[in-house]
């Protein structure tokens, strides 16, 4: 019998149509990936379409009617992502293509014009690639120093020396949750500290806003990036927060079309927040499209998601704990209140390449490799890892199936 909880995901599930395919060997599809991309709701396939179909034009520019349709539709998707997160206005909200080039939009603006040597920048050893290079760029073009906020053996924050590490430090830059191992940072131990010394806080959540509720002003960060093809919506789309005196004070990042208000041969204004931020068109369809993802996940219920997301990763912990005494080992917080619906994990002496072909063959889909965390697996002495994902349509029959496929594997290789 299935359990009520479990019952909703597969209901769920229904309603996103590539999870309905088998695969080309004719298994079912165990789709745990979503910590790379979700998949999507018929609802975000239908905004999309019903764009390009009725309300295709270009945005800001046009006085007819289908124009000021689309113009409509498009800051009507932004008050939604702005409503999502809590933000105070949809202005604090500025389209991006993803997370990364929200947060290289701040790296350029605000962090050029505030940061020169002497000045610190502090991340944590669990941060995905755009969440690091950036401010290594940073550093070497301003002369700041980039410290980091150690880990422990479980993926755990260690902030012992937290105080010690902020000061002079001008930026505070996170990883909401480690796409790696599922740590969720403690930014009710960071945030004030950080703000207490002077510094500013820029938040990561392409792995957090997707999972469980964001309030950007409960958390008082100062900036927060995400992508929408992490949450239900389209590729191409992502969106950086920040608090309006920040934007209004930050130069523009992209100059051209729509941003600005003036233009003359020698010299040019700028447009208004958001749009100052916004050269050329848009994703409008993306946009759009991911407004519908965020009407869909509201219609679920934020609570909810989270919740059953960490009864999955409960459930899944213990069916991988039962491979420990053949060689599987688990990495990341042992306590699923420290962690969301991310797993990684080795087995024996399988490569993890190897080991995720093998699971596709019996239709589980996971992730392997270094995760864009090359200096993370480094401290930890990890090659690469596989890693299962879970989201709001995955059920305990797509843990199973995998455990099904770890059984396959230890046959293989006679463990």
């Amino acid at each position: 019998m299935i359990a009520t909880a479990d019952l909703r995901a597969h209901q769920i599930a229904r309603d996103f149509p590539l999870l309905r395919q088998p695969t080309s060997r004719g298994k079912r599809l165990a789709y745990l990936d979503s910590a790379a991309t979700s998949q999507k709701p018929q609802a975000v396939i239908d905004a999309l379409v019903h764009y390009y179909t009725h309300d295709n034009a270009n945005i800001h520019r046009g006085v007819y009617e289908l124009a000021e349709r689309a113009t409509d539709a498009f800051e009507e998707a932004r008050a939604k992502v702005a409503s999502f997160i809590n933000a105070a206005e949809p202005a604090e909200i500025v389209w991006t293509r993803n997370t990364t080039e929200a947060i290289n939009l701040v790296s350029f603006t605000w962090g050029l014009a505030n940061l020169g040597r002497g000045d610190a920048i502090v991340c944590s050893q669990l941060e995905h690639h755009s969440n690091l290079v950036p401010w290594q760029l940073l550093a070497a073009k301003t002369g700041a120093e980039l410290r980091f906020i150690g880990v422990d053996g479980d993926g755990l924050h260690m902030l012992d020396d937290l105080d010690a590490k902020l000061r002079n430090v001008k930026l505070v830059a996170l990883s909401h949750v480690s796409n790696t191992l599922g740590t969720i940072a403690p930014l009710d131990s960071i945030v004030p500290r950080a703000h207490a010394a002077g510094a500013l806080v820029l938040v990561d959540g392409a792995q957090s806003v997707p999972h469980f509720p964001v309030d950007v002003r409960a958390l008082d960060v100062d900036f927060f990036a995400a992508s929408g093809h992490k949450m239900c919506g389209p590729t191409g789309i992502g969106f950086l927060y920040a608090k309006r005196r920040l934007l209004e004070t930050m130069p523009p990042f992209l100059t051209g079309g729509d941003m600005i208000r003036e233009v003359g041969y020698e010299t040019s204004s700028f447009n208004e927040i958001p749009w100052k931020f916004e050269a050329g068109t848009s994703n409008v369809a993306a946009a759009i499209a991911l407004g519908a993802a965020v009407d869909y996940l509201a219609s679920v219920g934020m609570d909810w998601v989270a919740d059953h997301e960490r009864r999955l990763t409960a459930y899944a912990l213990r069916r991988l704990a039962a491979f420990e005494p053949r060689g599987l080992v688990i990495y990341g917080p042992p306590r699923t209140v420290d962690r969301s619906g991310v797993i990684s994990f080795n087995f024996a002496d399988i490569h993890a390449h190897d080991l995720a072909s093998i699971l596709d063959t019996e239709g589980v889909c996971v992730r392997a490799g270094h995760h864009c965390t090359m200096p993370l697996m480094e401290k930890m002495g990890w090659p690469a890892t596989a890693r299962a994902s879970f989201y709001l349509y995955n059920t305990e029959e797509d843990v199973d199936q995998l455990a099904f496929a770890l059984e396959k594997a230890a046959t293989i290789f006679r463990l």
